[in-house]
């Protein structure tokens, strides 16, 4: 086991499904920004679903 295998596995359960779920809810973040951005263009270039 490395060093840092030994530093990371004693952190607590909850530490590290924190920083699973913070990237994950970041990523979901992004991701609606990204979709918000591309229809903005989009309408703006007189693109729209109705």
């Amino acid at each position: 086991m490395t060093r840092d295998q030994d530093v990371a596995s004693k952190k607590p359960l909850w530490q590290r499904l924190g920083w699973l779920v913070l990237i994950w809810a970041l990523s979901v973040a992004a991701l609606g920004v990204a979709a918000w951005l591309m229809r903005l263009f989009m309408s703006a270039a007189g693109l729209t679903t109705h």
